[in-house]
């Protein structure tokens, strides 16, 4: 799902994958702590694949409740690329991306459930924050 992003200048201070409970957590330079999981980040990837693009060439994400971070590589000083146990490694999270999906996850998290309802799916479990 495409996200809106603006620039915050918030850097991570730390970076911690959960690899049993599949849980990306994020501190910030603010004191924000963000717990993202796998799945949704993997939803919310920016990558062309997923997003296209321009608006209206999104491909909605879906089967991705088991998926796993297996690898995390920096890019840069302003993002880092996961790597998917699906497969999936194009997706750069910048830090504004980061930050966006942890201060903005019930609204954003609402928004991707509400579109699987709209498209006729569901999800087989629920999330948990």
């Amino acid at each position: 799902m495409r996200v809106k992003i603006t620039p915050t200048q918030r850097v991570p201070t730390e970076i911690k994958l959960h690899k049993v409970s599949a849980i990306l957590e994020i501190h910030f330079d603010d004191e924000s702590i963000y717990e993202l999981p796998s799945e949704y980040l993997r939803v919310f990837t920016q990558s062309a694949e997923a997003v296209g693009h321009g608006p209206g060439q999104e491909t909605l994400q879906i089967g991705k409740e088991d998926v796993t971070i297996t690898d995390i590589q920096p890019v840069g000083n302003y993002a880092i690329k996961l790597v998917f146990s699906d497969g999936h490694d194009t997706g750069i999270y910048s830090w504004d991306l980061l930050y966006k999906l942890g201060s903005e996850f019930p609204l954003l998290w609402s928004q991707y459930l509400e579109t699987l309802k709209a498209a006729g799916l569901s999800r087989r479990s629920p999330i948990h924050n």
